[in-house]
């Protein structure tokens, strides 16, 4: 599996679980109920399998890795869904996450 479907992998997998955890959000703190935070589960449950797809065998560093686009998957969420705005410390812990999750799964290694 190519750096490229894996890095997409990640991204599909942000999307359901920022979306998952935002729809329940949206169901329990903004009042718009059981049918946003059953779509919200469902987006959890759905994150939960794509992330079994990525072609490191290792859940500990499959998970950390993905700790990375959460947070800046996050930030990028708030902006486009809620209009928050980051300042330059949001971002700069972005990019650190982010390069942290790159040396995490794309490091070479030994095996």
């Amino acid at each position: 599996m190519s750096v490229f479907r894996s890095i997409a992998l990640f991204v599909v997998a942000a999307l359901f679980e920022i979306g998952g955890a935002w729809l329940v959000w949206q169901g329990v703190r903004e009042h718009r109920g059981w049918a946003w935070i059953g779509a919200g589960v469902i987006a959890l449950a759905t994150y939960g399998f794509v992330a079994t797809l990525q072609p490191d065998g290792e859940f500990g560093r499959v998970l950390a890795a993905y700790g990375g686009v959460f947070v800046a998957g996050s930030i990028v969420w708030g902006m486009v869904a809620d209009g928050y705005r980051p300042d330059r410390w949001d971002v700069t812990g972005a990019l650190v996450c982010l390069a942290g999750m790159a040396v995490i799964m794309y490091a070479p290694r030994n095996h």
